[in-house]
């Protein structure tokens, strides 16, 4: 709660073991609230298909969901912080963290990380055809319409040297999201 609202903001998070950890700008109202102690959930959903029924009313979606509720505390240890970032970065882009410059003492001022405990989570999963049992008053199709995402081709940032392609580790052949998402 920020103001007496809710306040649910996209972030990109990583985990590690028992603890998830969110950053983004020291200056965030949302997260000096959250590292003040105001209570935060996280929520994480992916849609896999929709699924058709013979009835409207039992059409669904194929997901997982993931909801962690706790209170968050500040990691202000450079090192901590350190570690913290080099999770996220590692969940978010495999093998970034030795391929790419760590962040500066500055930088590393400008971002508040937070360590949820994964103390109070649930995750719910819905998979398969639907589960309708009710007679069509004629054939109606039913099931279950797959939501497939895959990566693209890397487009290097125009400063990039001509010719320099992307290391592995962005191509799919190290542990990219391209290969752990296959």
């Amino acid at each position: 709660m920020l103001d007496g609202a809710p306040v649910v903001l996209p972030t990109s998070f990583g985990r590690d073991g028992d603890t998830l950890y969110l950053h983004g700008s020291s200056g965030a109202a949302s997260l000096l609230a959250a590292a003040a102690g105001t209570p935060v959930c996280v929520t994480v959903t992916r849609m896999d298909g929709v699924v058709y029924a013979r009835s409207v009313f039992s059409h669904s979606v194929n997901y997982a969901s993931a909801v962690i509720h706790g209170t968050a505390r500040e990691l202000t240890d450079p090192g901590d912080k350190c570690h913290a970032l080099r999770v996220l970065v590692e969940h978010l882009a495999p093998g970034s963290w030795d391929h790419a410059r760590g962040p500066t003492r500055r930088e590393i001022a400008a971002t508040c990380v937070l360590a949820l405990p994964l103390d109070e989570a649930s995750l719910k999963v819905r998979t398969g055809p639907p589960g309708d049992t009710d007679e069509p008053a004629g054939p109606v199709w039913a099931g279950v319409l797959p939501l497939t995402s895959g990566w693209g081709t890397p487009q290097p940032c125009p400063r990039v040297p001509a010719g320099m392609g992307a290391p592995p580790h962005v191509t799919g052949r190290c542990g990219s999201p391209a290969s752990r998402f296959k």
